[in-house]
Formats: C-alpha cells, structure tokens, sequence
C-alpha cells in the first residue's frame, strides 16, 4: 500500500486538465477568503497592532487546525520534511509579518493590486522549479489580470509609502512560499502542509506580538476568532489548488480578489469604486473567464 497520504496530490508532471478547472474553483475561493480577512484587518488596524492580530489570528488558527490533524492525518506528522517546511515557515512569516503592517495602512484595493505581483513570481518559479509549461493562453491571461490591476491603481503607483514597500517584500515571499507548499503537496497531505506552517508562523511571531502586546478587547477577540476561521478556510482553500493543479494555471485566478476587494470595500467601508476600478475589474474577468473556458474544454478533450 502506497504510503503517500489520501489528500495529496501527484507530482505536478501527471497533473490532468480536469485538475486545473478543480485548482482554479479553490483559488477563487480562497481569494474570497482573504478579501474578508483583509477587510476585517483593516477594520481592526487602528486599534489593536497588526503584530498582535497577526499573532492571534494564528494562535486561533492552530487551535482549529490540531485536532484536525490529530484525528485526520496524524501518520502525516511523522512523514513531513521538516528542513523544508522550516524555510517556508520562515519566509511566510516575512511575508505575513508585512502584509499586516501594510493591510493596517493602505486602502484595501492598493495592498490587494500589489500582491498581484506574488502570481509573477510563482509562475515564472513554477515554469523553472517545476517544469511546468507556459502556454500562450495562460501568460496571456496572467498579462491582462496584472494589466487590471494597474488600470484600478493607476493614480496609487504615484507615492511610495511604507506600507507599499512593505507589500513589495510580501509579495515575493508569499510566491516562494507557495512554491515550496507545492513540492510539500506531492508528498504530505494539505492538511498537515497547512497544520506545520500555521505552526511555525505562530512561533516565529511570538517576539513581534509581545514587543506590542496589549489585552484585547472583548470584542476585538470576537473578530480575530473570525479572522483565524476564514483565514484558515483560505489557506486550506489554496493547498488545495496548489495540490490538485498547475500553478500556471492557476495563478491568473488571484487577480480575482480585486473584485472581491472592490465589492467588500463599497459594502463595508463606503468606498465607491471609480470608473477605472470597474474597467480593471473588467480586465481582470475576462482573463480568468477566457482561461476557465480554454481549462474546461481541455478538460473535456481527454475525457
């Protein structure tokens, strides 16, 4: 009997069309996810510090996630390459580390467009690392998805704050990140990839937390529980697409989050999107919709 666990995926070589279409419906979803994570970020970064919620919110995190693997993958724990999901652990704590500074600073949309940069990296890492292929179709759709961004932040790009450059540090280390989570799902479970990350990261912050550190409010611990819940639903949403798809593939789907964005700052904070939001918006539909259809009817083809 193989010992590979039943929610990991096979090596990225022998991924089948159909794969990506399920890849790129877990994207979208995670995209959502983070959305709603960001906005209640931005709600509470006034207030309480973006170390601290940082913290929390993956303290909270791995109190859902442990029994989970306790009860559902614990065999995983012992196969798991620590070396490795010790380099990512730290990496993603840079990473997560300054994208809460900057989501406490930056309107949602600003710091949403600039992690755009992070499907960049990852698929040109994918193509080299990886050996997977850039078919014309898919750096299309990653072109005209970066394009939308820039279109909806056009005016934005004119001032470099702190928190910009902060994002600009995040995004390349969210992308090694999710290359490294990519060669952990050929061989462990998303569960337990998702478990050791969330934490390493807990750790790692533990220094930044308590150099900040004030007791929380009531009501401020009511929102970081909801921030740890869909966070976790959003990193376990994305294992997933990094376990059953191409990250060529799937990476132009990111760029859906501006929508999200878009649609959760009008709702939540009163920000109308302008007429260049809508355009990129636009942009950026039409690129996931066109390679959803090219996935799908190659999908078909080998069925």
């Amino acid at each position: 009997m193989s010992a590979t666990p039943p929610d990991a995926a096979p090596p990225s070589a022998v991924r089948r069309p159909a794969d990506n279409f399920k890849g790129i419906f877990w994207v979208i979803v995670s995209g959502l996810c983070f959305v709603v994570m960001a906005a209640i970020v931005r709600y509470l970064g006034s207030d309480l510090s973006p170390f601290q919620t940082a913290f929390i919110r993956y303290l909270i995190g791995l109190a859902i996630l442990t029994p989970l693997v306790l009860f559902l993958d614990f065999g995983g724990l012992r196969r798991a390459r620590y070396g490795l999901h010790l380099v990512r652990g730290i990496v993603h704590s840079v990473a997560v580390l300054c994208w809460f500074y900057a989501m406490a600073r930056l309107p949602i949309a600003e710091v949403t467009a600039l992690l755009f940069t992070a499907p960049i990296f990852t698929t040109i890492g994918a193509a080299i690392f990886f050996g997977e292929r850039l078919h014309a179709h898919r750096i299309g759709a990653a072109i005209a998805g970066l394009l939308g961004a820039i279109i909806v932040l056009r005016p934005g790009f004119e001032i470099i704050q702190l928190g910009s450059i902060a994002m600009l540090i995040a995004a390349p280390s969210f992308a090694i990140s999710n290359l490294i989570a990519k060669r952990l799902t050929e061989s462990e479970g998303t569960t337990v990839v998702v478990a050791v990350l969330t934490l390493l990261v807990t750790l790692m912050l533990v220094p930044a937390a308590l150099m900040v550190w004030r007791l929380p409010t009531l009501e401020e611990m009511a929102w970081l529980g909801l921030i740890a819940a869909v966070a976790t639903v959003a990193h376990y949403s994305m294992t997933q697409a990094i376990a059953v798809a191409e990250l060529t593939v799937t990476q132009p789907f990111n760029f859906t989050q501006l929508v999200w964005a878009a649609f959760i700052g009008f709702w939540a904070f009163g920000e109308l999107p302008d007429l260049w939001t809508w355009i990129g918006a636009a942009v950026i539909v039409a690129s996931v919709t066109y390679i959803a259809h090219r996935e799908r009817l190659a999908a078909n083809s080998r069925l």
